[in-house]
């Protein structure tokens, strides 16, 4: 059973048929659920400690990051399984609490917990 003070963040795919959530305070997990709320797949991955902030780009790419592991995974799209590991502490990956992806300048912005920078990194 998931518990409202368990969840981190929601995000919906570009499509609306499925529903990503991080419950990292408690379960260290990334959930998706279908538009009914039938759960479909569960991630975890020592990894990805304490997953908590959510993105979903418009291609529907699945961007999460862990505060307590210092990463920023991209996750597929069915939400099982890792495709890479973005970013970590030694991109100055501190305490990550939020993600987003600016198509306009190609970018995966992150937010930090601990400090008050942005850091920004070009993708292609």
């Amino acid at each position: 059973m998931l518990l409202c003070f368990a969840v981190g963040k929601c995000a919906v795919s570009p499509t609306g048929d499925r529903l990503y959530i991080t419950s990292g305070w408690l379960q260290h997990k990334l959930l998706t659920l279908a538009r009914d709320g039938t759960l479909l797949a569960t991630y975890t991955d020592p990894a990805l400690w304490g997953p908590y902030g959510l993105h979903v780009t418009p291609a529907g790419q699945v961007l999460v990051c862990g505060w307590g592991s210092q990463t920023v995974q991209q996750v597929g799209w069915e939400g099982q399984s890792k495709l890479t590991t973005l970013a970590t502490q030694e991109d100055e990956v501190r305490w990550p609490m939020s993600v987003c992806y600016s198509s306009t300048t190609s970018s995966i912005i992150v937010g930090l917990l601990r400090d008050d920078n942005i850091l920004v990194f070009r993708v292609e």
